[in-house]
C-alpha cells in the first residue's frame, strides 16, 4: 500500500514537471521567440513618377448661340447632343414683318432710281437749252454792235442765257441729291435684308450642341442663348493639383485620364495650361489636361482624375515603398545581418504609381531588406533579433 501511494505521488510530480516544461517551451517559441519578418532585395525596374490631380471635364471654347434681334422662334432644327457644322441652319424666327419692310425698302430704292433717271433727263434738256441760249446771246450781241437790234433785245437774250446756266446747275444739284437719297435708301434696304437674314440662325463653327435652352414658340431677345455649343477639339480636364506635388509638372507633359463614368478605362492626355494663382484655401493649383486625341463623346462637368507623368527612369534600383521608414528624420530601411536588424540610411529618387521607390544610394543591392507592416516597424531597434520568412 505504501508503495502505491509513493508511485501515485511520483506520477503527479512527473505530470506537473511535463506541464511546466511544455509551458516554458511554448513561451520561448511564442512570446520570447524572435520576431518573424519578410525580406526583399533591391531589384532594377522601370519607374514612372506621376502627380495626381482631380477635377472635372470642361470645354475651353463654349459658345452661346443667340439671336441678334427680338423675335418668336418658329423652328428649331437640332437638339442637344447633335454634332453640327459651321454654317448649318439651327433655328428660324418669325419674319413676316421684316419681309414687308424689305419689300418697302426695295420699292423706295426703285423709286429713287426712277427719280434719278428723270433728273438726268432734265439735266440733258437744261444743257441743250444752255447751248441754244448761249448761241442766241452771242448772236444778239453781234447784232447790237452792228446797230441792227436794240439793247433791250440783246439783254433779254443774255438773261435767258444766264437762266439756262442756273438751270444746269440746279439739275446737277438735283441729281446729286437723288444720288445721296439713293445711297441712303440702299443702306436702308441692306439693313432690312440684314434684319431678315438675322431671323435665320446658323452655327458659327463646328461643334456639339451641349444645351437647348428654348423651344419653338418662345420669344427670344438679343443675346439670349438659344443653344450652347462646345468645340470637341478643346475638351480638357480642369484638374486641381496639390502645391507640394507641382515639381516637374509643365506644359507638354503626358498624362493619364480616368473618368467616373468609365471605371477601369484610361485615356491619354497632355498638359496644355498651368494656372498662375493657387487656391489659398485648398492650396491647389489648376492644371488643364487636354485629351489626346480629342474625345468625341464627353460630358461637361464629369468627375475625373489625372496622373501627370513628371519623370521616367529605366532599370533603376528600387524597393517596394512599404520598405521605407524614417528614423530621426532620416529616410532608410531595416536590413537583416545574421538575423539581426540594422538601420541603413538611403537616398531615394522617384516614386512609381505602383508603389515602388527608387533607391539612389545607401545600398549595394545585396542586402536583405525587411518588408513589414507599419505597426511592426515601430518596435524595431538596432541589434534586435528576428527570424526571416
Amino acid at each position: 500500500m505504501a508503495f502505491l501511494k509513493q508511485l501515485t505521488r511520483n506520477k503527479n510530480y512527473l505530470i506537473w514537471l511535463l506541464v511546466i516544461t511544455a509551458a516554458v517551451v511554448i513561451v520561448k517559441m511564442t512570446l520570447l521567440a524572435p520576431l518573424r519578418v519578410k525580406v526583399v532585395t533591391v531589384q532594377k525596374r522601370d519607374l514612372t513618377a506621376q502627380v495626381y490631380g482631380n477635377g472635372t471635364v470642361e470645354a475651353k471654347v463654349l459658345v452661346g448661340i443667340s439671336s441678334k434681334i427680338t423675335g418668336r422662334i418658329v423652328a428649331l432644327y437640332v437638339d442637344q447632343g447633335d454634332h453640327v457644322k459651321r454654317g448649318q441652319l439651327l433655328a428660324s424666327l418669325e419674319s413676316e414683318d421684316l419681309v414687308q419692310q424689305q419689300q418697302q425698302s426695295e420699292a423706295v430704292v426703285s423709286k429713287s432710281a426712277a427719280s434719278l433717271n428723270v433728273e438726268r433727263a432734265n439735266l440733258q434738256k437744261a444743257r441743250a437749252n444752255l447751248v441754244l441760249a448761249e448761241n442766241n446771246s452771242r448772236r444778239f450781241k453781234s447784232l447790237l454792235e452792228g446797230g441792227m437790234v436794240s439793247r433791250q433785245e440783246a439783254e433779254q437774250y443774255e438773261n435767258i442765257y444766264q437762266i439756262a446756266q442756273e438751270e444746269v446747275v440746279r439739275n446737277s444739284a438735283a441729281i446729286e441729291a437723288v444720288q445721296m437719297e439713293q445711297t441712303a435708301n440702299r443702306a436702308g434696304l441692306g439693313f432690312s435684308r440684314s434684319k431678315l437674314t438675322d431671323t435665320r440662325i446658323y452655327a458659327p463653327q463646328d461643334g456639339v450642341i451641349i444645351t437647348r435652352n428654348l423651344e419653338a414658340g418662345a420669344t427670344v431677345a438679343p443675346g439670349q442663348a438659344i443653344y450652347t455649343l462646345a468645340d470637341p477639339g478643346t475638351i480638357w480636364v480642369q484638374a486641381n493639383v496639390d502645391e507640394s506635388q507641382l515639381k516637374g509638372v509643365a506644359v507638354g507633359k503626358s498624362a493619364i485620364i480616368t473618368l467616373r463614368s468609365s471605371p477601369g478605362e484610361q485615356w491619354y492626355g497632355q498638359v496644355v495650361r498651368l494656372g498662375r494663382q493657387s487656391d489659398r484655401v485648398t492650396e491647389e493649383l489648376r492644371v488643364d489636361v487636354a485629351f489626346n486625341p480629342p474625345r468625341k463623346d464627353f460630358r461637361l462637368g464629369e468627375q475625373s482624375e489625372v496622373y501627370i507623368t513628371t519623370e521616367v527612369k529605366k532599370q533603376v534600383p528600387s524597393l517596394p515603398s512599404a520598405a521605407l521608414v524614417t528614423v530621426d528624420k532620416k529616410p532608410g530601411v531595416w536590413v537583416t545581418e545574421n538575423d539581426t536588424l540594422k538601420f541603413r540610411v538611403v537616398t531615394i529618387g522617384i516614386k512609381d504609381r505602383n508603389n515602388f521607390i527608387e533607391i539612389a544610394g545607401g545600398l549595394d543591392g545585396s542586402e536583405r531588406v525587411v518588408l513589414s507592416a507599419a505597426p511592426q516597424k515601430v518596435t524595431f531597434r538596432d541589434g534586435m533579433k528576428v527570424r526571416t520568412q
